[in-house]
């Protein structure tokens, strides 16, 4: 038999080796069970606006008037738009070569880099070159870009927390390099060990692979975890004494749920740190839209930031992105709206300031009962989320449930996630999506549903769970630490 081109005996093989949780196996069923008519609560992916959170009226308004720009021709377009919406919109048109539907340059359009460079600097407190951002259509677009280049081959490695958001495993096994995993500490809220990391670079080494990146995410996805200015100065410190590219995921740096640890950047710490590090160590930063209390996921609206990358480095990514000729332009303005919001004195900026607060609030609280609903229940602990959008409790299954999992073979965290999902229509992501140590057993779910649903939704999981435990208890032990 001969085959063709797409047929699936003669696909590329590190497509096949792509496994992406988040979407996987326990997502594919909820939208089966949706169509059979079961009532789905999608927790499996950070997805503001599927899950009620209503669109912040500035943004919405300036892209409106962007979108379609006769309406600023109309003489009563200032009864429905205020006048700070429509001065904005016609800012944003002007930066383009013809409204929202001609490409930009392939970085993203220049005015939209300047406003980002001037964000980076009112928040940093350092300059920042408009050159060296480049705008993407979502932080996703951005990280492969960034991995693609990183990656020549399988002996190639990039250092990876686990938990991991699966975005880099997925993308570093499609481009065909190795995943080098280092451990964060689970009952140190998540935290980073030196050791690990110092460990899992030998590791690698040891077996002929040469690590050249590392990534974090902070605020972590899933574990929830702020990274401090300390924890911040070790990894760049470490780094740059293993010649890494440190990549900063920091996509959710508005989203923080506690006061002891605010969110710091890795540019901020590394320029704070001086010369000679601060001229040296290769840093690229990541943000988007998708998530804070702008939530506008659809969008596609992101940037990426360069420090201390050679310009002919520069070059070659700028060649890359050529390939897709132009960002999506709504998203780039979307961005412009991010780093660029109402001030004071504006007309639109109390009503910008009540909605964000709101919803910032809002999330705070659901943090706290989400992480109090786990861990009152049986056999079930849960860090709190200080920030991102997400609980990662630990599940301490029973011997007899994971002897259930097996018969059915299913992994088990997937075997409780599934039959969690049948009971109650709460569609989370199994922890072993995104690593996990042998033997322990997580999920992950946002804590995004509405508030005024949380309680009933914590209800209902804390009911399964007791019976669940109930079922497969035999007070043997269970699944730990």
């Amino acid at each position: 038999m001969s085959y063709k081109g797409l047929d699936y005996e003669t696909l590329n093989e590190n497509v096949k080796k792509v496994q992406y949780a988040v979407r996987g196996e326990l997502y594919l069923r909820a939208s089966e069970l949706q169509k059979e008519g079961k009532k789905i609560i999608f927790t499996n992916v950070g997805n503001p606006h599927a899950l009620g959170q209503k669109p912040l009226t500035f943004p919405r308004q300036v892209v409106a008037l962007c979108q379609a720009p006769f309406l600023l021709d109309d003489p009563n377009v200032g009864l429905v738009f205020p006048a700070d919406a429509i001065e904005r919109a016609k800012h944003y048109l002007s930066l383009t070569s013809g409204g929202l539907g001609a490409y930009s340059d392939s970085r993203g359009l220049p005015g939209i880099r300047k406003e980002v460079a001037e964000f980076i600097e009112r928040r940093d407190g350092y300059p920042s070159d408009p050159e060296l951002i480049f705008l993407t259509d979502g932080a996703s677009k951005g990280v492969m870009q960034i991995l693609s280049t990183i990656i020549r081959g399988e002996m190639d490695g990039i250092l990876v927390p686990v938990p991991q958001y699966p975005l880099y495993s997925a993308a570093i096994a499609l481009f065909g390099g190795s995943l080098v995993p280092y451990f964060l500490e689970e009952t140190a809220n998540w935290g980073l060990d030196l050791n690990n990391l110092h460990s899992s670079v030998a590791q690698a080494r040891s077996k002929g692979i040469t690590v050249r990146a590392m990534v974090i995410i902070n605020p972590g996805n899933p574990t929830g975890q702020c990274l401090s200015e300390a924890n911040l100065k070790e990894i760049l410190h470490f780094c740059n004494r293993q010649n890494l590219v440190l990549l900063g995921d920091e996509v959710y740096q508005q989203n923080i749920y506690q006061d002891e640890r605010p969110f710091i950047s890795s540019r901020k710490v590394l320029m704070d740190m001086g010369p000679p590090i601060s001229k040296e160590l290769q840093l690229v930063s990541f943000h988007t839209v998708s998530k804070g209390y702008w939530g506008e996921c659809g969008q596609r609206g992101a940037y990426f930031e360069m420090t201390n990358i050679p310009p002919k480095t520069v070059d070659e990514i700028y060649k890359i992105a050529s390939i897709s000729l132009s960002p999506n332009v709504p998203g780039q303005i979307f961005l412009g709206l991010m780093v660029n919001p109402p001030k004071p004195g504006d007309i639109s900026y109390l009503q910008f300031m009540r909605e964000s607060k709101g919803i910032l609030e809002s999330l705070r609280r659901r943090a706290q009962i989400m992480t109090d609903g786990f861990n009152s229940c049986r056999n079930v602990v849960c860090n709190f989320t200080e920030g991102a959008m997400y609980s990662f409790p630990q599940i301490r299954l029973p011997p007899k449930a994971i002897e259930a999992a097996k018969k059915a073979g299913k992994v088990p965290d997937v075997f409780y996630c599934l039959k969690l999902l049948e009971a109650t229509g709460i569609s989370t992501v199994p922890g072993s999506g995104f690593g996990q140590k042998e033997g322990v057993f997580h999920l992950r779910t946002t804590i995004l549903p509405a508030e005024e649903d949380m309680p009933a939704i914590m209800e209902s999981f804390k009911k399964f769970n007791d019976e669940f435990m109930e079922q497969y208890e035999d007070h043997r032990g269970y699944s730990r630490m």
